[in-house]
């Protein structure tokens, strides 16, 4: 199950963005790459672009 932005450590500002956009849960790089980030991390990812 994809992991839901609401289970992030994001600001409420951040938070009601994400909702107003429409968005619920995080694609599989924002899921692998959030996280690591969100402890101050660098991160560094590879994903397709979705465009096909």
């Amino acid at each position: 199950m994809p992991l839901p932005f609401a289970a992030l450590d994001l600001s409420e500002p951040v938070r009601e963005g994400i909702r107003e956009a429409g968005f619920v849960v995080c694609t599989p790089i924002q899921e692998a790459a959030l996280p690591v980030a969100l402890r101050g991390k660098d991160v560094a990812g590879q994903s397709q672009s979705g465009t096909g």
